[in-house]
C-alpha cells in the first residue's frame, strides 16, 4: 500500500486531508510540526510526503532542505498559504517536487498526488548523456567532464525536461508545464534566467534558443 505523510499542524485541515486520502487507498500518517517532520522524513518506508510551509518549531522549507541535504529522495509536495512567484520557486530550488496553494481542491490535490506517484513508479533508472554531460536519473546526480556539477533541483528538473524532449522545441509555457507544473505563474524572464544559469553550469550551446518559439536541446 503506498504510504504518504501528512505534516499540517492545524489539526481539522489534517484531518480532512487523512480521511480523503485514506478513502483514496493510502495507507497516511500525521505529524504536526516541522522538528517531528524532519525526524519522521528521513524513515524509508514514504512514497510522498504532503508538507506544509507554515508549521510551528521549524517551517516547511527548513524541512524540506534538511530532507533533501540528508539525501532522501521521496517526493515532496508542499501546501503553501503564500502566493507570491519568489516563495513557490524557492521550495521548488529547495527540493520539492511540487506545490499545491491553499485553498485548494481535494480533487486537484489528488491529482498532483497521483501524478508524483506515476512519475516516481515510472521514472527511468538509467544515465542520461549528451556531449560531456551525464545526468545519473537514479541518484538525480549531474556530471560534467565526470565531475559533479553543482545544479539545483530545479535546474536538475529543467535539465530532465529537455533530455525527455531532446531535439524538440520546447515553448515557456511548455516548460513551466513540465518543471513547475500546470497552472503556474512563472514569467518568461524567470524562466530564461534559469536557463542562463544551466548554460553556464552545464549545457553551453547544446540548449539552443528558437526564435519566437523556445529552446531546443540538442546533441
Amino acid at each position: 500500500m503506498t504510504r504518504i505523510l501528512i505534516v499540517e499542524d492545524e489539526p481539522e485541515i489534517a484531518a480532512v486531508l487523512e480521511d480523503d486520502l485514506k478513502l483514496e487507498g493510502y495507507d497516511v500518517e500525521v505529524v504536526g510540526d516541522g522538528e517531528s517532520a524532519a525526524v519522521r522524513g528521513r524513515e524509508p518506508q514514504w512514497d510522498l510526503i504532503l508538507l506544509d510551509v507554515m508549521l510551528p518549531k521549524k517551517d516547511g522549507f527548513d524541512v524540506c532542505r534538511e530532507l533533501r541535504k540528508a539525501g532522501v529522495k521521496t517526493p515532496i509536495l508542499l501546501l503553501t498559504a503564500r502566493t507570491h512567484e519568489a516563495e513557490k520557486v524557492l521550495g521548488l530550488d529547495l527540493g520539492a517536487d511540487d506545490y499545491v496553494t491553499k485553498p485548494f481542491s481535494p480533487k486537484e490535490l489528488r491529482a498532483r498526488i497521483r501524478a508524483r506517484l506515476r512519475s516516481r513508479q515510472t521514472g527511468v533508472e538509467e544515465v542520461l548523456r549528451f556531449g560531456d554531460v551525464e545526468v545519473d536519473t537514479a541518484r538525480a546526480q549531474v556530471r560534467k567532464g565526470g565531475h559533479p556539477a553543482d545544479v539545483t533541483p530545479l535546474e536538475y528538473k529543467l535539465l530532465l525536461a529537455f533530455l525527455e524532449h531532446r531535439g524538440r522545441v520546447l515553448s515557456r509555457d511548455q516548460l513551466i508545464d513540465l518543471v513547475w507544473g500546470k497552472g503556474t505563474f512563472i514569467t518568461e524572464r524567470a524562466v530564461d534566467a534559469h536557463i542562463v544559469n544551466l548554460r553556464r553550469k552545464v549545457a553551453g550551446e547544446a540548449i539552443v534558443s528558437v526564435r519566437g518559439m523556445g529552446y531546443r536541446l540538442e546533441g
